[in-house]
């Protein structure tokens, strides 16, 4: 492995992808020049507020969410201040020097840290660091979060409490949109982990990964990508490019809302792509419901003509049977618990 002459190496600096990063022929993407899809619709947010927009940015949600699995929405509320704040903050969590990252060990009370060393899939690493803690309850979690940078604490609980706002928001118009009570998520659901990822510049992307294919285990996800690309969805049997649009957020259904929807709205797979010489960054945000919540179709969608398509099961008993946060599922699960 040939490593480039620095004072302050990182695991990334490297002229060819080390052995351990390299995933089989059937995991490598195969589509980095593909374009961008533009059929993945946006929505104002703006537009929504008013009477003549209500209507149709809620058909347009709906049908985003039974097309894709995703929509994007722009003019949402939040300032771009905290937005770029949030962003700043990420990268000098992971920007910081190496005296200060020995310091970063996973398991610790309410927050995870990973480094690339972490296998993904049969002794394959992916081309990434992440970050994950609990956000709920919020004040409670807050002091437990990471104490460098030293306003990090701060500028992500501001983005939190936005980003609850605002999903709230979504969540009504996809309930307004399914025919349910626009409150039926209200004691349902909770901000409740936000994962940050770092991908590094790669000498030959084609060969990893930044993250593996998968399904949110969330009612839906959140993700501010700024301005970097990456994400991509399976479309019919296709790998197809999500784009990323200024201050703009990625709202991914997740598989408790596919239930709660009896399969009417689709929890999608999607992967993150590196890139050869950009550094992608990225914020997410789990809206889950609470631990012991029973998640099953609901009843006011389930009759002759639809019946119901998947069991009645407790949110936490899901989580943990379905390993649904990696390796460190029953770490984040019990954080949850703890602070709830």
């Amino acid at each position: 492995m040939d490593i480039k002459e620095d004072k302050e190496l990182r695991w990334f600096d490297v002229e060819f992808v080390p052995e351990d990063y390299i995933f089989s022929k059937e995991e490598r993407p195969q589509n980095l020049d593909i374009p961008v899809c533009d059929l993945i619709p946006v929505i104002d947010l703006a537009k929504a507020a008013t009477s003549n927009g209500h209507t149709q940015s809620i058909e347009a949600v709906l049908t985003a969410s039974q097309e894709f699995g995703l929509f994007q929405v722009i003019n949402h509320g939040i300032s771009e201040k905290t937005l770029n704040d949030a962003m700043s903050v990420v990268k000098e969590f992971f920007d910081m020097p190496s005296k200060d990252r020995t310091g970063i060990v996973p398991h610790m009370k309410n927050w995870i840290y990973t480094n690339s060393t972490d296998y993904a899939k049969d002794g394959v690493h992916l081309w990434r660091e992440n970050l994950k803690h609990s956000c709920h309850p919020l004040e409670k979690s807050i002091p437990l979060w990471p104490h460098k940078p030293t306003r990090y604490q701060e500028v992500i609980a501001a983005y939190v409490v936005e980003i609850q706002k605002l999903s709230s928001r979504i969540l009504e118009m996809i309930c307004i949109g399914l025919g349910l009570d626009p409150e039926f998520f209200n004691d349902k659901s909770e901000v409740q982990l936000l994962s940050t990822n770092f991908y590094p510049p790669c000498p030959d992307p084609t060969l990893t990964l930044g993250i593996l294919a998968h399904q949110d285990p969330s009612l839906i996800t959140l993700l501010y990508q700024g301005n970097s690309t990456g994400l991509q969805v399976l479309k019919d049997g296709e790998w197809i490019n999500v784009g990323a649009i200024p201050n703009a957020f990625v709202v991914n259904i997740g598989n408790q809302l596919e239930i709660i929807s009896n399969g009417k709205l689709k929890s999608i797979k999607h992967r993150v792509v590196n890139s050869m010489h950009e550094t992608r960054r990225s914020i997410a945000t789990f809206v889950n419901p609470s631990p012991d919540s029973i998640i099953e179709p609901a009843k006011t969608l389930v009759n002759e003509l639809e019946p119901i398509r998947y069991k009645a099961s407790r949110y936490k008993e899901y989580v943990h049977r379905n390993k649904a946060f990696g390796d460190y599922t029953v770490a984040l699960q019990n954080a949850v618990h703890s602070e709830s």
